[in-house]
């Protein structure tokens, strides 16, 4: 897919920006100001022999420099892996303290980390948590149905703020089979992945594959009594992805009637079956469609004629704003519209012209601003989701680090800070407040041997970023089956301010596209971006493409892509 921006080659004025932290502070809560801490823990995933869990405490108390939370199993829970915390247990007992970068928590602020764990039998939730050495109050995240103003009153089909929170996400049982037969794939292959509906054929099945209807039938059998989520991806405009050739669809540039009366208007009907009502379901809406009008139109140097068509006949904005109409009719339909990633969209000259198209599509074909939920940035990108070791706001010998070649004057250096900050930008122009937001976290873990633990050396901004950096790809602008690339935090609701959830909405192990040319009936071109001998083009400032070689065509299975994903995740497998 396209990932690109236009340089801002001018000299800026510096103002201080958003850097990601792990510590979202928040001012006390006066009703529990009786209570020195409290802690919601959450079980977000759970399986036969397994569980993902959220937990966020709140210090009511004087601020720390550094926390430790303690917690104890009735039964034989055991935790694996963890993020945002070092977890250690001894027999029942857990420790999670905190991490180099999360340390500092206020009064009235807020830490967030998570875990994996394992158990057998039943997996009861803990009664009694401390925060260094003394008693917290305790939310296990539960609803209570006979509440009428309960924000995740469960089974009624009505929207709630957060369609994530306190509910299981649906398991796509092909990627599922697909993982699990790779070596080392059941570690990962009961993780939560987005249903792309990339064809008019995916709406029934493809080659004999499931079909929307298919997926919503098992998401019900997954649900059994729970909340659960289906994250589907509505991605078929007419003249799709114009900047790039790897992920070209099956519609013209002027097909607009044939989007509509033969795509959006199919699943929207399905999707409006009362059977699905008690169903989650979050549509991703047309990846890389509005960004591109934004960056690779006429004048910018990175234009494309095919781009400079879509602008023109406006097929792409009345898509979406059709698309955003007709699904958004269901209650139980929950709309995030593509916002690109801080790579493309994060420096001045993209950033807000980016979020007023985005309104301009959701006031388009009948659509309003309500019809948006929220948004999603990094769909099938590799940025890093916190960069730990550098922010926006440092410099180096009296320079900016804005001015080093890797952020190049960009206001944001990874997908927190960024969708927080266009979060705030979107509600400022109109957007409703409460609107949240996903980051894909899918390939963006940057784990193995390559990733730094400490700061980059202080002799240039160049050598500050980085040797520091997480995000290891050669040039920001490379979209393209990333080398060194890892999973990335796993799938989690509410992991910070504003964010409504981390999804892995490009299942892993789907290839972005061939290598080579290879002939096919699905309307996918041969992009330059996939070939790992190419040098590059305007939109990553003719570099190397970073891309593995071998690949086969976008959303084929890439086995050599999952094995590198699974080597280099974040946190660890």
């Amino acid at each position: 897919m396209s990932r690109t921006r236009t340089a801002l080659l001018a000299a800026l004025a510096l103002v201080a920006g958003t850097a990601g932290a792990a510590v979202a502070a928040a001012p006390p809560d006066v009703g529990a100001a009786a209570v020195p801490c409290t802690v919601e823990y959450k079980v977000q995933n759970q399986w036969d022999t397994g569980f993902t869990t959220a937990v966020t405490v709140t210090n009511n108390s004087a601020a720390k420099s550094s926390w430790a939370v303690k917690w104890s199993y009735a039964g034989n829970q055991k935790v694996t892996s963890g993020w945002n915390a070092k977890l250690s247990q001894s027999g029942t007992a857990v420790t999670a303290a905190n991490e180099s970068y999360n340390g500092p928590l206020g009064a009235g602020s807020s830490v967030s980390f998570g875990f994996n764990g394992t158990y057998s039998g039943t997996n009861a939730l803990p009664t009694a948590f401390t925060l260094d050495g003394v008693t917290c109050n305790v939310d296990d995240g539960g609803t209570d149905p006979t509440d009428p103003t309960d924000p995740t009153d469960p089974g009624t089909g009505s929207r709630v703020d957060n369609p994530y929170a306190g509910a299981k996400v649906y398991v796509n049982p092909e990627w599922k089979a697909k993982a699990a037969a790779e070596t080392g794939g059941s570690r990962i292959a009961n993780q939560p992945t987005g249903v792309w509906l990339d064809r008019i054929a995916a709406i029934d099945g493809v080659n004999g594959g499931m079909g929307l209807r298919d997926h919503l039938d098992a998401a019900l059998t997954q649900k059994g009594s729970d909340e659960l989520v289906v994250q589907l991806v509505i991605y078929n405009l007419p003249g799709r992805d114009c900047a790039a050739l790897a992920s070209n669809g099956e519609l013209g540039p002027t097909e607009i009637d044939k989007y509509k009366t033969d795509y959006i208007d199919p699943i929207a009907a399905i999707l409006a079956d009362t059977k699905y009502a008690g169903l989650r379901i979050v549509t991703t809406v047309e990846i890389d469609s509005l960004p591109n009008l934004v960056t690779n139109v006429t004048p910018r140097a990175t234009a494309t004629a095919n781009c400079d068509t879509m602008k023109a006949n406006g097929n792409y904005v009345k898509g979406v704003g059709y698309a955003l109409n007709k699904l958004g009719d269901a209650p139980n339909v929950y709309n995030y519209v593509d916002a690109g990633h801080h790579g493309w969209l994060g420096w001045d000259d993209n950033f807000a012209p980016s979020a007023a198209l985005f309104k301009e599509a959701a006031s388009a074909e009948g659509a309003t601003v309500a019809d948006v939920h929220g948004f999603i940035v990094n769909t099938a990108n590799y940025s890093a989701t916190k960069e730990a070791y550098f922010t926006v706001n440092d410099s180096v010998n009296g320079a900016s680090v804005r001015t080093s070649k890797w952020i190049d004057w960009n206001r944001y250096v990874d997908e927190q800070s960024y969708a927080q900050a266009m979060r705030a930008q979107l509600v400022s122009i109109g957007f409703p407040s409460g609107i949240g937001m996903l980051i894909d976290t899918s390939r963006n873990g940057w784990g193995g041997t390559a990733r730094p633990t400490a700061a980059g050396p202080t002799t240039s901004v160049d050598t500050y970023v980085d040797g520091g950096r997480y995000d290891r790809r050669i040039h920001l602008g490379n979209w393209c089956n990333q080398s060194g690339a890892g999973l990335g935090e796993r799938p989690q609701a509410a992991p910070a301010t504003g964010i409504d959830a981390y999804v892995w909405m490009k299942p892993p192990g789907e290839s972005d596209g061939s290598s080579t040319a290879i002939d096919n009936d699905e309307g996918k071109g041969f992009d330059r971006m996939c070939d790992p001998t190419y040098t590059g083009n305007p939109r990553n400032n003719n570099n190397m493409s970073g891309a593995l070689a071998n690949a086969p065509l976008s959303g084929h299975w890439f086995s050599a892509q999952f094995q590198e994903l699974m080597k280099n995740a974040y946190p660890a497998l």
